[in-house]
């Protein structure tokens, strides 16, 4: 498979830089699946779970937050608010932080209030399913 550069940049930090063979990405429209020469596109990303292959090594699981992808030329910038590996997550503290969500969205505050806590429980419950992968 040809490789492709991809940028992977979270709001704090650069995640990954290099050359990619596939990209598998979740989108507003769905998943999203990059090779090398796909056409031109911007798309939102959703939080879910990011799967790259880099071309000599396995395929790489990150769990990613809401943000923007730019897929131009060969080359793809994705900017999320956050991505982690599986290893970098705390399931303890993602299982609390989506026990505490579901409790505000119990507790029938303002519509906003709603909305974060939903927001909370979709980033907790992703986190959860990336690092439930790694285990396997």
């Amino acid at each position: 498979m040809d490789p492709f550069q991809v940028h992977i940049l979270a709001a704090d930090r650069s995640f990954y830089e290099g050359p990619c063979v596939r990209l598998t990405i979740p989108t507003s429209d769905g998943e999203q699946g990059i090779l090398a020469h796909h056409s031109s596109m911007i798309a939102a990303v959703r939080p879910g779970m990011l799967r790259y292959q880099t071309p000599e090594g396995p395929v790489e699981l990150a769990a990613v937050s809401s943000g923007m992808m730019k897929v131009e030329k060969n080359d793809v910038v994705i900017l999320v608010d956050s991505v982690e590996r599986p290893e970098e997550i705390d399931a303890a503290r993602a299982q609390r932080e989506a026990d505490e969500a579901r409790e505000a969205m119990l507790q029938r505050k303002s519509r906003q209030e709603y909305q974060l806590a939903q927001a909370t429980l979709a980033r907790a419950v992703n986190r959860l399913r990336v690092k439930a992968r790694e285990i396997r």
